[in-house]
């Protein structure tokens, strides 16, 4: 297995290399191997398809900064790729707890990670700028005090709760860059529109776009030519393994019927993917 630090520096590379990449979003050791016996050339966790796998919601604070961490690292031992982990809001509020997230996600192996603005409260779903701004402050300060380069994203959430405010989603995005932050994120962009705004707006630093939302059709080619550099899944592939089961389960249930198994991967490619 490669170190930590050169785990760490590839995933760097990744980010100044030309073109975009893809980055998969397993949800465990296993998900992860798979997109590893692919080609795939990093991983990143997800909050949500952790969650689903406990039978608990996202982005209601049912997960433990614990149970992030002890996910995070299966997933890192379970390949030799570079794994950066979402780290939702830091699972605190203040800056000083996201400063120690950090530090805390370098310890199980992760070589990047993000760290949002929105708080995981209905009430009031966003943090003030300033907050925002100085929680990005913390974490970037911790990742800096690493013995390797952490790669830290900063995710400005609006447009996942409720806010359709570009101009301000921008904002964000720009201070957090000024902060320091190395990948800058606003997942729920759809349009070719918002996605050049917001690449423009943010030139040099390298944005990172979440696909796998219904209704959008871009291409990695296209999202390429449009200036992104990293593409991320978030849930959407666990919710397509999930989505299979259930229909699988309801046909058998309503239906009576095991045709679900033609289209199921063979158990011997299974296990022979798992020996390694």
């Amino acid at each position: 297995m490669p170190s930590q630090l050169e785990r760490a520096h590839a995933f760097q590379q990744l980010h100044v290399g030309d073109g975009a990449f893809v980055i998969p979003n397993p949800w465990d050791a296993g998900s992860a191997k798979m997109l590893a016996s692919l080609g795939y050339k990093a991983l990143a966790t997800t909050s949500a398809g952790l969650a689903f796998s406990l039978g608990r919601p996202d982005a209601e604070g049912a997960l433990s900064l614990e149970e992030n961490l002890v996910n995070a690292q299966s997933i890192v031992a379970a390949t030799a790729l570079p794994v950066a982990g979402d780290l939702e809001n830091g699972f605190a509020d203040d800056p000083e707890g996201c400063a120690i997230c950090i530090k805390r996600a370098a310890e199980v192996g992760l070589v990047g990670g993000s760290i949002e603005d929105a708080s995981g409260r209905a009430e009031a779903p966003i943090y003030d700028f300033q907050l925002a701004v100085e929680r990005v402050q913390a974490a970037v300060a911790a990742a800096r005090s690493l013995a390797f380069p952490f790669t830290l994203t900063a995710r400005a959430e609006n447009l996942l709760n409720g806010r359709d405010d570009l101009a301000d989603t921008i904002r964000r995005l720009q201070a957090f860059a000024e902060a320091g932050a190395d990948v800058l994120f606003a997942p729920g962009l759809r349009s070719v529109q918002e996605i050049e705004t917001v690449v423009r707006a943010l030139a040099p630093k390298p944005v990172n776009m979440l696909m796998g939302l219904s209704g959008v059709t871009l291409t990695v080619a296209q999202l390429q030519d449009l200036g992104v550099k990293r593409i991320s899944v978030g849930s959407s592939l666990a919710r397509a393994a999930y989505g299979e089961f259930f229909r699988a389960a309801q046909a058998i249930q309503h239906e009576g019927r095991f045709t679900f198994a033609e289209q199921a991967m063979p158990f011997q490619q299974l296990n022979n993917l798992f020996k390694g």
